[in-house]
């Protein structure tokens, strides 16, 4: 089988790929800057960063840059542009400074925590839908992640503390010009969906037949990002789209908090199935979110991310029975920058449109299997999340293999 060069885009993306899994590819050669770019540097590595020059203002500014796709440079470029309300965990994972999150905490431990300079945030605490108990606690006191963390241990040693980890986008969002339309099928009932991302435009053309509701912000504040995934998630059709904002019209956003709050509103509408086109790390407290959301009789369709087939794997689509999308080109091959593992489901176009105003990413091969997932749940109820994926399983296409493949999973799904 011949061998075919990758385009010159992604010989540094899959540079990028190796780094963020802390492996060197052999040989690996240093990329100079990119041509009207600027030539910074990743952390702790060799490689430039692309950034935007112009300050960040919403999540669509994150996202600018041909290499904005990877998880790694969203970050770089949160810690460069957002030092003061960004800042990373141990392991790297992006949180917002000051915040933390405790689960299950007894009224003597809030007394002892209070007591060492944190208050709780009584409107970012989750409701009992889910039947979570924990809160968001702000640090009053300016002290480094690590200090602050250890003060609440040893305030209260039997308590679950965890971080307010932010949670990106998995496709590229610079699509200024981008056409998203779609055709309605005439054929297609409207169904009900959810999608939580950024903030959905009513307006976009692709979404003229479609009812929009929306939660999380006082006031809409479309992303184009969102509104792209939205695009494919109804596909032209008439259906009624619950769309979550985590952003609300700021460049940082995607808290867990927000995450799990906007889950509990899908399930209080009784929302089957819900696009999830955002990648992140392990967190006790969307962990068990998401496990209720699944008891519940929820289906959640959720992007693998684009650091690479070599990145460890990103959540929520790395959690037991959420179902996990990659992506593929025009031609059906898989996204070099697509995540693989056990975490992959299965695959669907990555690619939206041609040329330069081309969308690509994980993010928009999520809502076409959402989309297929919606056609076949009405309703949240047992045991879904296991029925819907061995339907769609029937219907996914295997050209290269038997079986389950950790780029493509059980198949190839198509509109």
């Amino acid at each position: 089988m011949p061998l075919h060069r990758p385009p010159a885009l992604f010989v540094p993306l899959l540079a990028i790929a190796f780094a963020v899994a802390g492996a060197t590819p052999a040989r690996a050669q240093v990329l100079g800057p990119v041509q009207g770019l600027p030539n910074l540097q990743v952390p702790g590595t060799n490689l430039p960063a692309v950034v935007p020059a112009s300050p960040l203002r919403s999540v669509d500014d994150l996202l600018r840059g041909p290499l904005a796709i990877t998880r790694k440079l969203q970050i770089d470029t949160l810690l460069r542009r957002e030092p003061r309300r960004v800042g990373v965990d141990p392991h790297g994972a992006p949180i917002l400074r000051g915040e933390f999150l405790a689960m299950g905490l007894s009224a003597a431990q809030r007394d002892a925590v209070q007591a060492q300079g944190f208050v709780v945030d009584r409107e970012a605490s989750t409701d009992a839908t889910l039947g979570l108990d924990f809160v968001v606690l702000h640090d009053t006191r300016g002290r480094s992640t690590a200090r602050a963390m250890r003060a609440l241990r040893q305030a209260a040693p039997d308590a679950a503390f965890t971080y307010q980890h932010l949670y990106l986008p998995a496709g590229d969002g610079d699509v200024a010009g981008a056409t998203t339309s779609a055709t309605p099928s005439s054929s297609t009932p409207g169904q009900r969906v959810g999608l939580v991302d950024g903030g959905v435009d009513p307006a976009d053309p692709a979404l003229a037949h479609a009812r929009i509701e929306q939660h999380g912000c006082k006031t809409a504040n479309p992303s184009r990002h969102g509104t792209a995934v939205a695009a494919r998630l109804v596909a032209g059709d008439p259906d009624t789209l619950y769309a979550a904002d985590l952003w609300c019209g700021d460049a940082v956003g995607g808290a867990t908090s927000n995450l799990v709050d906007a889950l509990a509103w899908m399930a209080r509408e009784r929302v089957a199935v819900v696009n999830i086109s955002l990648v992140g790390p392990d967190n006790p407290v969307l962990a068990r979110a998401v496990q209720a959301m699944i008891a519940r009789g929820h289906v959640l369709v959720s992007a693998v991310g684009n650091d690479g087939p070599a990145a460890p794997p990103l959540f929520p689509a790395a959690y037991p029975d959420v179902i996990g999308v990659s992506g593929v080109d025009a031609r059906d091959r898989v996204l070099p920058e697509s995540g693989s593992g056990d975490q992959v489901d299965f695959c669907a176009s990555g690619v939206i449109g041609s040329g330069r105003n081309a969308l690509r990413g994980t993010s928009f091969a999520a809502p076409i299997v959402a989309r297929k997932a919606a056609q076949l749940l009405d309703a949240p109820r047992a045991g879904a999340a296991t029925q819907v994926q061995q339907r769609l399983i029937g219907e996914a296409r295997r050209p290269d293999a038997v079986g389950r493949d950790p780029r493509c999973g059980y198949g190839l799904l198509s509109p």
